[in-house]
């Protein structure tokens, strides 16, 4: 990378060491995500393209860009492109087979939302250990009534997916004396919760059965697809609430709808649905103890800030070793 003017207002932008893809996230700006990297990076153009146009005329000699995803045909006028800094920790959603083909290196923004999200898991397991949502309701009918709540304290939560974000929700959990079971593809490798265990054999079942907190955490993926079904919903402990901040599909809705009608499950905390957006007829929006937000676990100030020293970093490290160099947050293809 050449040092160049950073202010992203030069005659050869085109030729920009990182480039920003215009899409932003979370109704944040993306010119406060081009700016945060342009505070880490003060002696390499940082170029923000606004709008089609411009990204189509800037990514053609781009080898750098960052963005929150990269369309196929955008990717096809990429004519030197080596790294593209994903804006989101999961990467399902971009040409991956392509950008593979192309020799393209991947990044993305994995424990850029551990902090929010672990806040976000940690206050939905509160809320229905309180069973805020019962005084919730009380509270609109002017009802001074007591109601029955519970303790979290020596409570068992499981975490399935040990990546950043099931970090930080075990991390979080700790002064609250409750048992922790993890659930990761590789056990051995071990992790934050008292006890480690894999997706395969009885153990999860085994898992499910003395849980009461039942946090899913992990990216979807062919094992994950599904992983709460009918047979999830017979063997959870009927007094179990489900926390669901990794992507609707892990959980199959209709099975969820049956189980809470039939009082198979305390309640659930849904950030994500499927379908989502969930409909406005859908019968989840209904039930009494079920809480629904609009996929906002990860929304935080601090979010674009996060992303930027990862992104800035990795760009130092593309200027000293090119596409070969040791990259943070580098994504397998093979994964």
């Amino acid at each position: 990378m050449s040092e160049r003017d950073s202010d992203g207002d030069g005659d050869d932008e085109s030729d920009a060491d990182v480039l920003v893809l215009r899409r932003g996230t979370h109704g944040v700006p993306v010119e406060q995500y081009a700016a945060a990297i342009r505070e880490r990076l003060p002696d390499r153009t940082v170029r923000l393209a606004r709008t089609p146009a411009e990204e189509r005329e800037a990514i053609r000699n781009a080898q750098y860009v960052t963005g929150m995803t990269l369309e196929e045909d955008l990717l096809e006028g990429a004519e030197h492109l080596e790294v593209f800094a994903c804006a989101y920790a999961g990467t399902g959603h971009l040409p991956m087979d392509r950008l593979e083909e192309r020799g393209v290196t991947v990044t993305n923004a994995s424990g850029v939302h551990g902090p929010n999200i672990g806040e976000h898991v940690l206050g939905a397991i509160l809320h229905f250990t309180r069973r805020f949502h019962v005084a919730e309701r009380r509270q609109r009918r002017r009802e001074w009534r007591h109601y029955q709540a519970h303790e979290l304290a020596e409570s068992t939560v499981t975490i399935v997916g040990l990546g950043a974000i099931g970090q930080a929700v075990a991390e979080r959990l700790e002064p609250f004396d409750v048992e922790t079971v993890g659930v990761r593809y590789t056990p051995e490798k071990g992790g934050p919760t008292d006890e480690v265990i894999g997706f395969e054999g009885d153990a999860f079942d085994d898992a499910l059965a003395r849980t009461d907190y039942l946090v899913l955490a992990c990216p979807l993926t062919e094992t994950t697809r599904g992983l709460v079904d009918r047979e999830e919903f017979v063997t959870i402990d009927p007094e179990a609430v489900l926390v669901n901040v990794a992507r609707g599909p892990v959980v199959d809705t209709d099975a969820l709808v049956e189980a809470l009608r039939g009082n198979q499950i305390r309640g659930a905390s849904l950030d994500v649905t499927d379908p989502e957006p969930l409909p406005e007829e859908h019968p989840l929006w209904n039930f009494g103890n079920v809480q629904i937000t609009p996929h906002n676990a990860g929304h935080t100030p601090k979010y674009y800030d996060r992303l930027a020293n990862i992104v800035a970093e990795n760009a130092r490290r593309f200027d000293e070793g090119g596409s070969g160099a040791e990259f943070e947050n580098q994504v397998s293809f093979s994964s």
